[in-house]
């Protein structure tokens, strides 16, 4: 019932087709994407539009193709095919609803949604529009989720029966300056943003390799103790003091999958934000920030070589790439693809290309692409995108009560992959 697509085996064809995309926000992350499609065959041009029209300009002025426009609402009454929603993580479901209904596809960085019900909503519009929808999450094409999806395909684990999923990113290593960025002067109260209503990076690796949902879930928050008024409930536009959470969730194959939210940890987050473990009847994986290991009942192998990504050239603050970037963050966007990568479906024109985040801006870019042109829904699509997402929407709800455990939701499968 939750069997996970294959992915393809051939790059697109250049003359299979090609639309324009509209990019909503200029900030950090956007540009890596940009980019990407700016250099995709199946791509015809690139709009740009910020609240700040500078920074709009700036990352225009890159490509030859790219031009700005006013404000979203001016691009959902232009001739742009899709649009791409690069803004503040609890602004993307009102954005990615009023797109849809002015018939654009539509690509959104994570999460989904805030709300469950803006996740049924989406889901209405893109079965009633017949249009593309596509979540940018990153895990989906992570290495270790990479090989644990096909590892699940051969049977070589035997019943997954747990499972841990991971994102261990401090605040102090990049995220209090990519707040400040974003934020304004009032970033405080948006940097108090709850860990589990950011659970894709977590929820996604795993459920992107098990075929399974979640179907209930226990979550304890822990109160944050740093007293700089961030996870205050008194400055927080959440009134979130979380900053760290755990929750355990029943899997619909009766298994169990623990997912952590950190934002107060002291691990190398700059070097690995998501870790997962994963343990069989028959074989078990485990992944830290420097080390995988792979484990049968009479051994334990040392598999990291296929998990690390041939990293770039680094790059210093000159760089204009970078130079809104804080140097804790850089290295996530600077990552090269790990050996575990498929890169013949790619482009050819990705292969000196700039990548992030294990590898996976490639894989993502060109997923959406190949969606849009084909008329095929992408691997990570609304109804997948609900599956990552509405764990930790529910799992907030369960913090918030002490740990109660409650059951989410099931938004289906969607089509057929």
């Amino acid at each position: 019932m939750y069997a996970l697509p294959l992915e393809p085996k051939a790059p697109l064809d250049p003359d299979a087709g090609s639309f324009s995309v509209g990019i909503v926000g200029a900030g950090q992350f956007s540009k890596s994407f940009a980019t990407l499609w700016d250099l995709h065959p199946n791509v015809s041009r690139i709009q740009i539009t910020d609240l700040k029209p500078e920074r709009a300009e700036r990352l225009a002025e890159r490509y030859e193709t790219a031009t700005t426009i006013g404000s979203f609402e001016e691009m959902l009454s232009s001739d742009i095919d899709a649009v791409a929603i690069f803004t503040q993580r609890w602004t993307h479901a009102p954005l990615v609803l009023a797109a849809l209904e002015a018939g654009k596809h539509v690509y959104s960085a994570v999460p989904m949604a805030t709300e469950l019900t803006d996740i049924e909503a989406i889901i209405s519009a893109v079965e009633r529009t017949g249009l593309i929808y596509m979540m940018g999450e990153t895990s989906y094409y992570n290495p270790a989720t990479v090989f644990i999806r096909q590892k699940i395909r051969e049977g070589a684990l035997g019943q997954v029966f747990y499972s841990e999923g991971d994102y261990v990113h401090d605040m102090d290593l990049g995220f209090y300056a990519a707040y400040q960025y974003s934020g304004g002067e009032n970033w405080k109260a948006t940097a108090s943003y709850p860990p589990m209503l950011y659970p894709t990076h977590a929820v996604g690796g795993v459920l992107g390799a098990v075929p399974a949902r979640a179907v209930s879930v226990s979550c304890l928050g822990v109160e944050d103790q740093r007293g700089d008024g961030v996870f205050d409930r008194d400055v927080s536009m959440f009134n979130n003091s979380f900053s760290n959470a755990t929750a355990l969730f029943e899997l619909s194959d009766g298994g169990a999958m623990r997912t952590n939210e950190m934002r107060r940890v002291g691990y190398p987050s700059h070097i690995r934000e998501s870790r997962f473990r994963f343990f069989g009847t028959e074989a078990s994986f485990e992944q830290l920030a420097h080390q995988s290991v792979w484990h049968d009942k009479s051994e334990s192998r040392d598999v990291s070589a296929e998990f690390v990504p041939v990293r770039r050239p680094a790059r210093d603050a000159a760089d204009d790439d970078l130079a809104d970037v804080d140097p804790a963050l850089r290295e996530a966007f600077t990552s090269g693809s790990a050996p575990v990568h498929d890169r013949s479906r790619l482009p050819g024109v990705y292969a000196d290309a700039p990548n992030g985040h294990e590898g996976s801006h490639h894989f993502l870019a060109d997923d959406f692409v190949r969606a849009v042109v084909t008329g095929e829904h992408p691997p990570v699509n609304a109804w997948r995108s609900a599956m990552f997402t509405a764990p930790g929407i529910v799992a907030h709800a369960s913090a918030l009560a002490g740990g109660e455990r409650m059951s989410i939701p099931d938004f289906g499968v969607g089509p057929e992959d």
